[in-house]
């Protein structure tokens, strides 16, 4: 972001209204540094201060710190108070860009997205978001109880593994092939986020100045080419002559729901579960095959052993809650998705499925609450116009 400061000769129309005003910040910036922030201020007409008080004119809350996480800084009462009397103007950082004429050429602008989200964005299921997580290919920034973050770059990375899987290509070589590339420098951690990888169908390519090398440092790669790596029981249906291991068979479980058996998965995750100590991700996970496999019913035990062993473990909830809702139970999935918002009120998934499950069993009153809180905590605009237009219709 530090090079857009001195490329910016020429300051947006929408700019102008900066010029004479005094501005603050509160808050970790997401987008760029202060330091760059008040040069872009400074070439607007605007003078950047360094701490907030009541003679300012406009207040810019940083959202590196979001409130979904209850870390955010508030404004002092005295300037609250400035506010809501007019003198002072507060905005959020993404609006700064916006009137800068910024938005389009900020590439760093923090969204966090839940696996729901990131899931719906994607247009896979959330079991593969958190299988792919599992697996490492795509980390979360945060989490919160049990719930996992993911930011923009790891969005970037999801799409090019679901190309790649699009393309047939196995989680298993996705991973080995960035293992390699990940080699190829001693400065890189995660290849999917730092390097400049090409996905072409089922190829993963490592652009090089002009060309394009593979994980080996050869110049392409073709997985056409290579055998399959699957284990035995990925074509052969005869049981293993010799006990796996619980490691061995968790491995085997995630082979199997590569491969969309997810029956032979849930087999080979049960039996690893006989040997592992218990573990609320475990059951977790086999809620998720479960589901995936379409056996509900068996789904919903899981995810309670899941919030027995931690009660805390919201994402667990709300599946369970929505789940629930498959079923046609819909007094357990509402108490389910309040549990849930009772133990993190900002957990946007389960304020939003609950405010539409309210409003289908016509208990629009009682939705009112979670569509606000779902205006204020909806990931794009198109969520936030939804939670507006409920709260006018209901109004």
């Amino acid at each position: 972001m530090a090079d857009l400061v001195p490329a910016m000769t020429q300051i947006p129309e929408t700019a102008a209204t900066f010029s004479g005003r005094r501005v603050a910040f509160l808050g970790k910036l997401a987008g760029m540094s202060r330091k760059d922030a008040s040069a872009l201020l400074t070439a607007a007409g605007a003078k950047a201060v360094e701490r907030p008080t009541v003679d300012i004119d406009l207040l810019v809350i940083g959202e590196n710190d979001l409130p979904i996480f209850g870390e955010i800084d508030f404004p002092s009462a005295a300037i609250q108070k400035a506010a809501a009397d007019g003198r002072i103007e507060i905005i959020q950082e993404t609006t700064l860009w916006e009137r800068l004429g910024l938005l389009e050429t900020q590439q760093r602008i923090q969204r966090l997205y839940t696996p729901a989200m990131l899931a719906d964005l994607l247009g896979v299921s959330k079991a593969i978001i958190r299988r792919w997580q599992r697996r490492g290919l795509i980390r979360p920034v945060r989490e919160v109880r049990k719930l996992p973050y993911f930011d923009i770059r790891e969005v970037a990375a999801a799409q090019k593994i679901a190309q790649l899987l699009a393309a047939g290509t196995a989680a298993d070589h996705i991973e080995r092939q960035l293992a390699s590339l990940q080699s190829l420098s001693s400065c890189v951690d995660r290849p999917l986020e730092q390097l400049s990888i090409i996905v072409e169908g089922r190829n993963v390519l490592l652009r090089q100045g002009e060309g394009l090398i593979e994980p080996g440092g050869q110049m392409r790669i073709d997985f056409e080419k290579l055998e399959p790596d699957w284990l035995p029981e990925l074509v052969e249906s005869s049981p293993p002559k010799t006990r796996r291991s619980p490691a061995a068979l968790v491995d085997l479980a995630a082979e199997y729901e590569d491969a969309g058996r997810f029956d032979a998965a849930v087999e080979a995750l049960e039996a690893a579960a006989a040997d592992l100590e218990e573990s609320s991700e475990l059951y977790f996970q086999l809620a998720e095959l479960y589901y995936r496999s379409g056996k509900a019913e068996l789904a919903i035990e899981r995810y309670a052993a899941a919030i027995d062993l931690e009660p805390d473990f919201v994402e667990a909830r709300s599946n369970l809650a929505c789940t629930l809702v498959e079923l046609g139970k819909l007094d357990e999935a509402v108490a389910q998705f309040q549990a849930a918002i009772a133990i993190y009120p900002d957990y946007f998934d389960a304020q939003y499925h609950l405010a539409r499950l309210l409003d289908q069993m016509g208990r629009g009153d009682e939705a009112l609450p979670h569509w606000e809180a779902c205006r204020f905590l909806a990931p794009d605009d198109a969520l936030q116009d939804e939670a507006a237009e409920r709260l006018a219709v209901q109004r």
